[in-house]
């Protein structure tokens, strides 16, 4: 009897220009990285290669913070990761939701038997203080979490005010950073954080696969007074730390190549400096909005609250979501993000994060997409999103 061998082809993947909520466009130095000798996950050259990640964390998340490091896993892994270790069977946390990945956050604290209290703002509202103290006097949570840069709704979080709320409550302030971290400033020692989690492939520039930690001294002694141990093993803090601290012991076999890339992409970070950086993705980001404002193209979130790295922009009326999108990849090799939730065929997501956040991006997608919205009948000026874009370069290169 014959069994019929099946040959596929070798992976050849097209190129796109990623310009959704994530992955962001990876460096060939990064993707060069990668594909580096494997060595083994106790090799001295891989721990040496950790110890750097960790320092380089540290000055990324600006922090001082010992625990630092780079979970085994995409950002979803950073997040299940600060809320196992922080929370046990019967904690209270408040969960601060508006938008996707509030709820998210909610969902796995609920999981282990956490009790959960959720406040909630529509999808691209931000939270003021008033309502966080008012629902810290009243619930008096272990943790309170919150999101700095809700992805779903590409609203930005002033957290400042709301740290120092946080800890006149005795509470711990668990934050995500998975668009934010390497886009705009994230400052875990002056705003006081005391858990933080992101997620490698948006703004530090990296593919998708490991998730960035940080945790405070509250945090560790917070997980140190554990009466139980933590409910997932894999992500379990005291034994993972073991390895990334100088006891070096076994826990997991680390994605040894992952770190490598994720050793490059941080490299390229503090070889731009981090305000260089923040000042490309908020230039990039006003570039586009004058683009879009030119054709009539509105933003979804309050000026004061918009993200540098991902704009939510609301879809024109009559113009169909899923159409324009395919257009955009089919012909251009362009990839946005469609809204997510309510927002669901109402905006569209355009990231500026990384790589991916430079001129050649904003100007390409802008033209693009007047042709995409001329094609289905939108009345712009041709020509006039480029030119308001071009506008801003101008005077910014030369003022």
């Amino acid at each position: 009897m014959s069994i019929e061998h099946h040959q596929h082809p070798p992976v050849h993947p097209p190129r796109r220009t990623l310009m959704g909520p994530g992955p962001s466009d990876v460096s060939a130095s990064v993707l060069a990285a990668l594909g580096a000798p494997t060595v083994g996950h106790l090799d001295p050259y891989f721990l040496k290669v950790m110890d750097e990640v960790q320092d380089m964390l540290r000055e990324i998340f600006q922090t001082r913070n010992e625990l630092t490091l780079a979970v085994s896993g995409t950002g979803s892994s950073g997040m299940e990761a600060c809320v196992v270790n922080l929370l046990e069977a019967g904690d209270k946390i408040v969960v601060c939701t508006n938008g996707v990945f509030g709820g998210r956050m909610a969902d796995v604290a609920g999981r282990i038997g956490a009790e959960v209290v959720q406040i909630e703002r529509p999808f691209g509202e931000v939270f003021s203080v008033e309502e966080i103290k008012e629902v810290l006097e009243k619930e008096k949570p272990k943790v309170l979490g919150i999101v700095h840069a809700e992805t779903s709704t590409g609203a930005a979080q002033p957290l400042k005010e709301i740290s120092e709320a946080v800890h006149e409550a005795d509470a711990l302030l668990l934050v995500d950073c998975v668009t934010s971290l390497g886009g705009m400033p994230v400052k875990v020692d002056e705003w006081n954080i005391d858990a933080a989690y992101s997620g490698t492939q948006k703004c530090l520039g990296c593919p998708p696969g490991l998730a960035p930690v940080t945790f405070s001294s509250r945090a560790v002694a917070a997980m140190d007074a554990r009466k139980t141990k933590v409910s997932s093993w894999y992500l379990d803090m005291s034994m993972v730390r073991s390895y990334w601290g100088d006891s070096r012991a076994y826990h997991h076999t680390a994605p040894i190549n992952m770190n490598y890339g994720l050793h490059q992409a941080l490299r390229l970070v503090l070889e731009e400096g981090l305000e260089n950086r923040f000042s490309r993705h908020y230039s990039n980001h006003c570039a586009l909005k004058a683009g879009l404002k030119a054709i009539g193209v509105e933003f979804a979130v309050a000026e004061d609250h918009q993200l540098p790295m991902l704009n939510a922009v609301k879809i024109p009326d009559g113009i169909d979501d899923a159409t324009i999108r395919g257009q955009l990849l089919k012909w251009f090799g362009i990839e946005i993000g469609g809204g997510l939730g309510p927002m669901k065929g109402k905006t569209w997501r355009i990231g500026l994060m990384g790589e991916s956040s430079c001129n050649t991006n904003v100007l390409q997608f802008l033209s693009a997409l007047e042709l995409c919205l001329l094609q289905a009948g939108y009345e712009l000026t041709p020509g006039a999103s480029v030119a308001a874009a071009n506008d801003f370069y101008r005077t910014t290169i030369t003022g």
